[in-house]
């Protein structure tokens, strides 16, 4: 691997957002209270230490905007950062009266958080990783390339596939599948790929914006009890919006031509669709936990998990020499791990400023001062420079008192919003590894006004259809608002 220093414009582009956002923490003052979620200590803003551990977020973060030029994985900065502040809350907690129980207790509240995520994201790549070993995923892309369809037909094609892969195999996944399509068939037309990677990243972003297993942000609003699984569907349609707003803008810069024929022939292996069937009833099976049995979902994830074991075990002791002996244990190492730590540090990490007293100061700055659906707006574009994850942990974190309707704004704009640039998706940052040289940051810049589009479309068709879920709330919900009424 070799290392690339950043240039000036990368800095300015990357660290610009951070910068200011942060410069508003300090300057802007609490202008009303809000549903933000208590904090039963003194806050500790002005302290010197706090001031720190903002520092050490913030550069700890741009360590991670900075991955593609460092190649030091997102998950060790965020990992060490996590842990300075802290370090950092434990050396100022007493001047505040603040007893080690209380900041142990913190420490553990967001380490719930954390494995409920973790094993549930377990579970998902896990079997993710079990079809691809299969080779699903590369039967599938095998079939698309074989399909006879010209570069214009492939850009719709690989698109919706992306669109409606993506709520049941994340958005990550489904760029990855996709982009490898394109690759295949584009490689002797990098201006196919690039167009072809950005609809790509949009599609599956949008895709997942209306299931809780299509995105982290949208698992993580289902998990924390503000929006029920079925209540996402709503979103189909500004989802399909966001995707085909500018999809229909770029198809017309796609050639009519048709790519080099492949004679590559990919088969699944034994089992395959078998573990398709098994994780269509994992699925519903934490669905089912949640909604009637009342049991978190990574319950149902990880019961489904242990039924893939036993089938891999039944697999392998009825191989009769056809492949290679499966082992799920191997499909759990090979686990997206840089992606389950680097969750580690972002909650932590925003756990601590939260802590601090930090989000509670943005919540009634933002949430009061500008209201609900300007900031659940404004988020997008945040989503799109600082990444969705940080993003909407923070806003769980701050807690606002929020009907069924802003939930899902906020959803959708920390979903879509990270299209805007390719830097601000997994999805994105993805297919930049995949496409090196040929799907770029700057190359994706050029078409971020027609993005820009679909993220309004998303928006407006929200705001038009989903008017009627204005003043709703769950049950948990329901409850805080009452309570924050008779304050």
């Amino acid at each position: 691997m070799t290392f690339r220093a950043p240039t000036l414009k990368d800095f300015i582009i990357r660290s610009a957002f951070p910068f200011f956002a942060l410069l508003a923490v300090f300057a802007l003052p609490a202008i009303a209270a809000t549903g933000a979620k208590e904090v039963n200590h003194p806050s500790m803003i002005d302290n010197p230490w706090a001031i720190g551990a903002l520092v050490v977020f913030f550069f700890s973060y741009l360590a991670v905007l900075f991955e593609e030029q460092t190649h030091l994985r997102k998950s060790k900065p965020v990992m060490l950062g996590a842990g300075l502040i802290w370090v950092f809350i434990a050396i100022i907690a007493p001047s505040y009266g603040i007893d080690k129980q209380t900041i142990h207790s913190a420490v553990y509240h967001g380490l719930e958080e954390y494995a409920a995520l973790m094993l549930f994201l377990l579970a998902a790549m896990t079997y993710i990783a079990a079809m691809e070993e299969r080779q699903v995923f590369a039967t599938l892309r095998g079939k698309l390339v074989a399909a006879g369809f010209n570069m214009r037909q492939l850009f719709w094609v690989t698109g919706i596939f992306a669109f409606c892969l993506s709520p049941i195999a994340d958005n990550l996944t489904t760029a990855l599948v996709m982009g490898a399509v394109v690759m295949a068939v584009g490689a002797n037309d990098p201006k196919f790929i690039i167009v072809a990677c950005i609809n790509i990243v949009n599609a599956a972003n949008a895709g997942g914006a209306f299931s809780p297993f299509g995105d982290i942000t949208t698992l993580m609003v289902w998990q924390a009890g503000h929006v029920e699984f079925f209540d996402f569907f709503p979103l189909v349609l500004p989802s399909l919006a966001c995707f085909i707003v500018p999809a229909v803008i770029m198809s017309f810069f796609v050639p009519t031509t048709k790519p080099e024929p492949l004679k590559e022939e990919i088969k699944m292996k034994r089992g395959a669709k078998r573990i398709i069937f098994l994780g269509i009833c994992t699925i519903a099976m934490a669905i089912s936990f949640e909604q009637f049995l009342g049991l978190p979902p990574f319950l149902g994830m990880m019961t489904g998990m242990g039924v893939l074991m036993i089938f891999a075990y039944v697999l392998r002791m009825t191989d009769n020499g056809e492949d290679e002996e499966m082992d799920i244990l191997e499909q759990v190492a090979n686990a997206e791990w840089d992606t389950l730590l680097f969750f580690f540090g972002v909650i932590f990490s925003v756990g601590g400023l939260t802590f601090l007293g930090y989000l509670e100061l943005v919540s009634t700055t933002m949430y009061g001062g500008y209201g609900a659906s300007v900031t659940n707006i404004f988020m997008g574009f945040a989503s799109a420079i600082i990444d969705n994850i940080p993003v909407m942990f923070a806003i769980l974190s701050m807690n606002p008192d929020m009907d069924q309707f802003q939930w899902l704004l906020v959803t959708l704009t920390c979903g879509v919003g990270g299209s805007m640039l390719s830097i601000g998706s997994a999805a994105g940052v993805a297919l930049m590894g995949v496409a090196r040289g040929k799907y770029t940051f700057f190359g994706h810049l050029k078409w971020t006004p027609v993005i820009f589009l679909g993220y309004v479309a998303a928006i407006a068709v929200h705001f038009w259809i989903n008017g009627d879920l204005v003043g709703i709330y769950t049950a948990q919900d329901a409850l805080a608002h009452e309570a924050k009424l008779t304050e």
